[in-house]
Order: C-alpha cells, then structure tokens, then sequence
C-alpha cells in the first residue's frame, strides 16, 4: 500500500508497542497460518521503530563524498544489498539534540541523498537497468526507486516514470528535479495500458500498490484497513499490471514485479498466475547479500506452480527492515 504522496521520511515515526495494536482476528488468524511460531517475531517488529536508512544519489555524489559528509554527525552502516545504501543513526554526543526529520538534511535536500526504506532499494537492484536501456517504472511515485532507477542508468537512456493519480504526479516531479534526474518522462494513466501501446521496453518494473502488510510499523493504518476483501481486489488489480508489464517488454527483456505486503495471494499468487497464462515467461534466482524466508508455495487449498520458490520474500524480522516481496522474470525470445 502506497502511501499517497508522503516520502519515506514523513511517515509515522512512533508506532505504539504491540500490546496497545488492536489487531483483527481474521489477520492473525491468517498470519498464523503463514508464520507459526514466528508471528509474535512478525507482530513486534512490525510495531517497533523503523531503522532509518538512505541512499547516496549518484547522480549528485559519489559514495566516498556523500559518507565524509554525513559521518561528521551520524553513524553509518552499509546496507549489504546495496552498494550505496546505508543505515543512519545519530552519534552518541548527539542523542540529546536527536531529530526525526532526517529528511530535512541539507545533503537531502541538496539531493546528494535519498531517505528510503533498505528493502525498498531492492526492485531497483535485482532490475540492475543500464545506461542506454529504455526502462518502465509503471507505479514510480513518489520517486524513490525511479530515481534509484535513473542514477543507475547515469541519466542515459529513457525512463517512464509513470502514475495514475495526478496529486502523486507532483511528488514525483518534485523528487525527480531535486535528484538531478534528466532522462525521465513522467506519464499519467493506468498501468494496464501499457500493453496497449507501440513503445517496447528492456526494463519493467511494477512495483504494485498492494495491501502494505510488510509497512505496518510505518502505519497502523495498514492493519485498520487491512481484510480479505481488500486482499482479493488488489491481487485483481496487480495480475492486469503484472501482465501489462510482461507484454510491455521487448523479448529478452526483464521485469521485476514487487509489493511490500506479506499475502500470498498478491505475491507468488500473482507469479503463479503469471506463469500459468504467459508461457514464455522465466522466472530467475535472486541472488542478494540478505536474511530471506521461504516463498510460500501452498496457501488456502490452492498450489502455486513451484518456480516461485526462486521469488525473494522477507518479513520484517529477516532484516529489521519493512517487508518485502520481490521476483524477478524473463521474457524467453
């Protein structure tokens, strides 16, 4: 569940401790089911403070730079998966002057640095675009992997930035210009029509507006609205995307589906249809330097097609970071 135009930084800061959640039967029920005894891991991450994390834009900086300038007043811990992420904190002279608003920064301000969730950077790594490469990012706002995506490509090639509702469209403006990215078109219309279009592209990403079970601790909104109505629409929803994509993509080309909830039934559920009704997509192994768990291959009665064991899957506890579900496809020639 994307939030509407907020940026990573600007979202809840302090998440009540888990005794204080009010949590639906029906949820626990259900990640019961899927975690055993790791749900009470599941549910205390999940209300517990978020690690801070950022990524040196390179557009901007290099990482040797952007750390010099920020290790003056913050502690920095590389993020392993990716090579210019990192987790910040404050350095121990500092705790009594401690600020939240790490998004206020000069170096974020100045776009030398992104504030972004370390399992949000993922999709743009496991993706890996190139300069030159025409690529889709279908649902980019609020910009942090599109800009992810464009200072991989070195500001060559093509990037659609594309979203449906206008009010997301000036986040991702704004974030776009500050991060010094020039090679992107930001477009506005559903994802689904993507198939409909001449353009072919070498890169897709559909990173899915999804139910967000993998970001409650950035909002307990996330479980208020959470229901298996809610559930089965979105993977309605994300199965015309996810095929929009695929049809989007030059044979030989690659696109990486993501969400940030933790249902099976929008992630390996959404592959498993993928595979049944696209014969010459491929799923690829996601070879990453991080904590993973198992893909679900069974849930509800219903057998997924085995290959979406290969998909990444990651609770909140793997890597105390958000949740995250990430696969990466081939478009077989």
């Amino acid at each position: 569940m994307k939030e509407d135009i907020m940026e990573e930084d600007e979202l809840l800061e302090t998440i009540p401790d888990s005794s204080k959640v009010v949590i639906k039967e029906n949820f626990e029920k259900r990640y019961r089911t899927l975690l055993g005894s790791r749900y009470d891991e599941f549910i205390n991450y999940s209300t517990a403070y978020i690690r801070k994390s950022i990524r040196v834009n390179t557009l901007k900086s290099d990482v040797a730079d952007a750390r010099k300038r920020l290790e003056k007043n913050w502690v920095l811990v590389q993020v392993p998966w990716c090579k210019e992420g990192f987790w910040i904190d404050y350095k121990a002279e500092n705790k009594d002057d401690k600020r939240y608003d790490i998004g206020n920064i000069i170096e974020h301000m100045l776009g030398y640095v992104y504030v972004q969730d370390a399992a949000s950077m993922i999709p743009p790594v496991v993706l890996n675009p190139e300069p030159g490469d025409i690529v889709l990012d279908m649902c980019a706002a609020p910009g942090s992997k599109a800009s992810q995506i464009a200072a991989m490509m070195q500001n060559s090639g093509v990037l659609i930035a594309n979203d449906l509702q206008g009010d997301r469209l000036k986040a991702l403006g704004i974030n776009l210009q500050r991060t010094g990215v020039s090679n992107a078109l930001i477009t506005q219309m559903p994802g689904h029509k993507f198939r409909f279009i001449k353009l072919k592209f070498d890169k897709v990403l559909v990173d899915a507006p999804c139910s967000g079970t993998g970001t409650i601790r950035r909002s307990l909104r996330t479980l208020q609205m959470w229901s298996p109505h809610m559930v089965k629409k979105m993977a309605s929803q994300q199965k015309q995307m996810i095929a929009s994509g695929f049809e989007s993509l030059k044979p030989g080309g690659a696109m990486v589906y993501s969400t940030c909830t933790m249902e099976p039934e929008e992630d390996e559920g959404v592959i498993h249809w993928l595979l049944e009704n696209y014969k010459n997509a491929k799923l690829e192994e996601i070879k990453l330097d991080i904590k993973r768990s198992p893909a679900i291959t069974e849930f509800e009665g219903e057998k997924y097609n085995p290959e979406v064991s290969k998909c990444l899957r990651i609770w909140p506890q793997d890597n105390d970071s958000e949740g995250f579900f990430v696969a990466k496809i081939r478009k077989k020639d």
